[in-house]
């Protein structure tokens, strides 16, 4: 897979990508990763990527041209059927784990970061690019959400993870946030490991960490669960914790 990132702050972008999973991808070639400064793109001497805003208004816009120039430098054969544009911004539908599978499964990707009051629109109409936000919320530039688009991408690729089975039990993997996890010590002050995972019992393990990610889910986001495909006795349980009888949700001490 190719990820290509156009900012005016390349080293941002390279210094976050130089560590941890993302970094051992590239160094493994599992993914091939480009970062390209905008103001390459530029042709005045001020290397000028902005300008005010037709119309008045506060602050001021990112020109379209260092913009066009670039996606026609990385991709000069165009844009291929399994390829993807995204300008990140907060008018953008809200990333989430499905969209970082189908970004996972694709040939390349190319993450515009915005700056300033945006992009001039005739950006995202030229390339037809999709427009993604981490949430409700304004960054002050595309780059921070790039990179995470990007590390969530990354990690699915084959071969990025140690265990090829970890994406499977990941938080919104069912529809659904991970159970807890614990490790040594047993006791840590007043906080004990909870019995059932020392008990050696795998089916019992099994089954205590569906019910405590079922759980958290109803806890924290309770809206998961209208979509979520559960088993009749997943079902069952949730259906405990609304009575508010944790012994009607079938836990497990």
């Amino acid at each position: 897979m190719r990820i290509d990132v156009l900012t005016i702050f390349p080293r941002l972008v390279e210094g976050a990508l130089a560590e941890g999973i993302v970094h051992r991808a590239r160094e493994a070639r599992l993914v091939d990763i480009r970062v390209h400064d905008l103001r390459a793109f530029t042709d005045d001497r001020h290397r000028t990527v902005d300008d005010a805003p037709f119309g008045g208004g506060p602050g001021m816009v990112m020109k379209a041209e260092p913009f066009l120039r670039a996606v026609e430098f990385v991709w000069p054969e165009g844009r291929r059927e399994g390829d993807a544009v995204v300008l990140l911004s907060p008018r953008g539908r809200r990333f989430d784990q499905e969209t970082a599978r189908r970004y996972a499964g694709l040939g390349r990707l190319l993450l515009l970061c915005g700056r300033y009051e945006g992009i001039d629109e005739r950006v995202r109409e030229a390339v037809a690019a999709e427009e993604l936000s981490l949430g409700d919320f304004v960054l002050t530039g595309g780059e921070v959400a790039a990179l995470a688009v990007t590390e969530a991408t990354v990690r699915l690729l084959p071969g990025a993870l140690g265990d090829e089975t970890a994406p499977e039990h990941d938080s919104f993997a069912r529809g659904l946030l991970e159970h807890p996890h614990y490790t040594r010590p047993e006791l840590f002050r007043a906080w004990r490991v909870p019995d059932v995972l020392l008990s050696g019992h795998h089916e019992q393990i099994a089954r205590w960490r569906r019910l405590m990610s079922l759980l958290r889910t109803w806890q924290r986001r309770p809206d998961l669960l209208e979509t979520a495909d559960l088993s009749p006795e997943e079902q069952k349980w949730v259906d405990g914790f609304k009575q508010g009888s944790p012994g009607a949700a079938g836990f497990i001490d």
